[in-house]
């Protein structure tokens, strides 16, 4: 029997995003605010990341979403673990199953902040066979800080994200020698190789750029890889343990499953500067939106979708329609991605595919300049780009998309 009830704003994924917008929408007396998290433990992907450099004062990954929690509970919002929403039963209800059994909860406003998740060897079309052995970097930092599982002797890590680095910490810690961080971009991410290799202690790693791992070998245990370099030579490096990192898409099944119309860029929720889907009454926030960017920037837009969140209750309607934002080439995507009316300019992030060095943002609307802004610093592929949003209020409503790239 499924039991039913009701609460005032209903909050899917109790990572930073999630929680910070629980305690804003908590401590501001918006009723009954409840937070659903399919894990055990609350705090979102920082709970298993055991560095530094989270939060204001720079505290553990750990501490950091302890925090978050404790804010949350602390302003009266309710979290519940282990509970995992399964589908929608209208536009505004969810059925979800949890420790004590089936639940239909019906809310007047929904949040969105179900986070991303790394593709792993399937979806990356790596083949071979299906030894053990075979990680992404979320299950290796839960099978380290959390079960003390024993990983391996021999490690190779695919990516070039900030990710990666963290992959290699938790090698390190667990005992894992590291055969090779391969990366099939020509050149890496200098600055964060410089700073967080040194940092982390991995800064003698062998660095394979312009190499993608093409077979895992062995069975019933990983033997090694097959890599293709740059230059067409295939050659096979021993390993017992490979971790693939980075390569993150937003945590979307929900939001389909629900007719939430998503971005083909992020392909997460479309959104617009309040973080309102295209869904009345559903708002998206965090890496659910945009995979994947710091544990703080996930956090402020919990806390600024907050407004949203009481205005709408309050009476607020929802627009519908709006201007999309789209991107050129070598852009991969912007967040927001939807103009709207009555929508907050903020902050776009946007993410390239390129490293540029000092490039400039050219935002365009039927080829009228709206703003150019010049990123003061290199951009690099996988870490997030933002422009200022003071240009929204010279959009034309009734005009064509809006267009962002480097000028």
């Amino acid at each position: 029997m499924r039991r039913q009830r009701g609460v005032d704003v209903l909050v899917v994924g109790a990572g930073p995003a999630g929680l910070a917008a629980a305690a804003r929408l908590a401590a501001s007396g918006t009723g009954t605010v409840e937070v659903l998290e399919r894990e055990a433990r609350a705090g979102g992907v920082p709970r298993h990341c055991h560095h530094g450099g989270f939060g204001r004062w720079g505290v553990t990954g750990p501490r950091y979403a302890e925090s978050l929690v404790e804010a949350a509970l602390g302003a009266g919002a309710a979290v519940r673990t282990g509970v995992t929403a399964t589908g929608w039963a209208g536009p505004l209800s969810l059925d979800t199953t949890g420790p004590h059994g089936l639940e239909r909860i019906t809310a007047r406003a929904v949040i969105l902040a179900t986070g991303a998740r790394e593709r792993p060897r399937t979806a990356r079309l790596v083949p071979g066979t299906r030894p053990a052995g075979v990680l992404t970097t979320g299950e290796l930092q839960q099978a380290v800080h959390v079960y003390r599982q024993e990983i391996g002797t021999r490690a190779v890590v695919v990516g070039a994200e900030p990710v990666s680095y963290a992959a290699l910490s938790a090698l390190r810690l667990a005992g894992v020698e590291v055969a090779a961080l391969v990366m099939e971009e020509a050149r890496a991410q200098v600055g964060l190789a410089r700073a967080t290799a040194a940092r982390l202690g991995v800064a003698r790693v062998p660095l394979l750029t312009g190499t993608a791992v093409t077979e895992l070998l062995g069975h019933g245990r990983l033997s090694g890889v097959r890599l293709r370099h740059r230059d067409g030579r295939e050659t096979v490096l021993a390993c017992d343990t490979v971790v693939f990192t980075g390569d993150f898409v937003p945590d979307h099944e929900l939001a389909r499953r629900g007719g939430v119309l998503l971005d083909p860029g992020t392909r997460g929720p479309a959104v617009d500067g309040s973080f309102r889907t295209a869904s009345p009454g559903v708002f998206a926030v965090g890496s659910g939106v945009h995979a994947v960017e710091p544990a703080g920037v996930a956090a402020g837009e919990g806390a600024r979708v907050a407004r949203a969140v009481r205005g709408y209750l309050d009476g607020a309607g929802w627009p519908s329609g709006g201007v999309p934002v789209v991107v050129d080439t070598p852009l991969r995507w912007v967040a927001p991605n939807r103009l709207v009316p009555g929508a907050h300019g903020g902050r776009f992030v946007l993410r390239t595919a390129e490293a540029l060095v000092c490039p400039v943002l050219v935002v365009t609307q039927d080829g009228r300049g709206l703003y150019r802004e010049r990123v003061r610093r290199r951009v690099l592929p996988n870490r997030g780009v933002y422009l200022s949003g003071g240009w929204v209020g010279r959009v034309d409503a009734g005009g064509g998309p809006v267009r962002v790239a480097f000028g």
